[in-house]
């Protein structure tokens, strides 16, 4: 496991076609935005842990737009 130090507005690349922006960071919560081409499945860890079995190969994506 790779373990990296990052500050607001810092990203983090992954692969040529990932990039993980941090978005805010507020005591000991931290906004990521994660861009990712659209077959690339992007979940929460625990979402995988509640449910081992995905219902669906079909991953919903969000709007790419940024918020405040």
């Amino acid at each position: 496991m790779l373990v990296l130090s990052r500050k607001k507005d810092q990203t983090i690349r992954i692969g040529s076609d990932i990039e993980i922006t941090i978005c805010k960071v507020q005591g000991n919560r931290v906004s990521l935005a994660i861009n990712a081409p659209m077959d690339v499945p992007v979940m929460r860890g625990e979402l995988l842990k509640a449910d081992n079995s995905p219902k669906s190969t079909e991953v919903p994506r969000l709007s790419t737009s940024v918020l405040p």
